[in-house]
């Protein structure tokens, strides 16, 4: 990690350990989303950028509650949201995703319900427009867990799940931050596995992911990616990995991560959280901080989880500048928030 980096994270982690903490018992239902982390401050984003952020998340974060309001599952409010931010070019997932290192779209994605465990995952799909909602087929019409590749749009064909070409992933923003990323790696006198150590943190993840619980307890999670810019050799990330990008359990929390990816999977970051709460009693927040500034950050890791409870109580821990996030509960107001600073 550069020492600027670090430098960052470090200051990031005392600004505000946890923005957008939200601790409360017995909410009817509730739900949390996250639009990805990373070097966000207010020097990169214009005001128009920043709304059109914001009306994004709070367009995601009103129809999960539309879900929840009306009695609907966890699961499907997950579902519902991150389908908002998919078909955004705004963020790396579905239509904002990033290229591959030669010049293709590869989306994974994952969902978990944690009443019984049960999960869906998909790796490295390129002609399904949703890879959210392949992860929901795959978790209930299959005896898998997850799929990858050509199988996995097989599968999807079989389930109806609506088809695209690749372009249809295609913007000119995530164009041109492959050819600035390529142009890093060619210009720099490492491998090209050690060059990629080097890329901005915007180049190296974003993602996309909900939490909810709804009003019969039912704690879901759900995580979907467009992966890292420049990819190759069929790199997959934590988003698809159950226990490390995504985790529901009913005893004790749901959490979607965003981040570097290879950490997350190493220190299976959203398991060890809920693990944090089910066997040391600890709170979402206290669990989720425990593992971001400390697991993680202790390690090298950069990014950030969203993490919500039986009760809707709910956490926002990063160690990145910023990370698109915003909650409500019940019929309260959203919030949102992007910069490390806001609380």
């Amino acid at each position: 990690m550069k020492k600027t980096l670090l430098l960052s994270v470090l200051a990031g982690a005392l600004i505000g350990s946890a923005p957008l903490q939200a601790d409360d018992h017995g909410v009817e239902y509730a739900m949390a989303i996250h639009g990805g982390a990373g070097t966000i401050t207010r020097a990169n984003l214009t005001d128009e950028q920043e709304q059109a952020y914001k009306d994004k998340l709070n367009e995601a974060l009103e129809a999960g509650r539309a879900v929840l309001k009306d009695g609907g599952d966890s699961t499907t409010a997950v579902i519902a949201a991150i389908q908002v931010m998919e078909a955004s070019p705004l963020f790396n997932s579905g239509k904002g995703a990033v290229y591959t290192w030669d010049g293709e779209h590869e989306l994974d994605a994952s969902l978990m319900e944690g009443e019984k465990g049960n999960a869906g995952a998909v790796a490295g799909v390129k002609t399904v427009k949703s890879p959210i909602e392949l992860a929901r087929e795959v978790m209930e019409e299959s005896v898998h867990v997850m799929l990858s590749g050509e199988g996995a749009e097989q599968f999807a064909k079989q389930q109806g799940l609506e088809q695209v070409d690749n372009s249809y992933f295609n913007t000119e923003r995530r164009y041109q931050q492959l050819l600035k990323a390529k142009e890093k790696i060619k210009a720099s006198e490492q491998s090209e596995q050690q060059a990629w150590e080097y890329l901005d943190l915007d180049y190296k993840y974003g993602t996309v992911g909900a939490v909810a619980v709804d009003k019969n307890g039912l704690l879901s999670a759900g995580t979907s990616t467009g992966g890292m810019t420049a990819k190759r050799y069929g790199r997959i990330g934590d988003s698809p990995i159950i226990g490390a990008g995504t985790w529901a359990d009913n005893d004790s929390c749901a959490v979607s991560a965003t981040g570097h990816g290879e950490y997350f999977i190493r220190f299976h970051v959203a398991a060890d959280i809920c693990s944090r709460v089910k066997y040391k009693g600890l709170s979402v927040s206290e669990a989720g901080d425990e593992v971001i500034h400390g697991v993680l950050e202790q390690a090298g890791g950069t990014g950030g989880v969203i993490i919500i409870d039986a009760d809707g109580n709910v956490a926002m821990p990063f160690n990145t500048e910023g990370m698109y996030r915003g909650y409500f509960k019940g019929d309260g107001n959203t919030h949102i928030a992007i910069y490390n600073e806001e609380e």
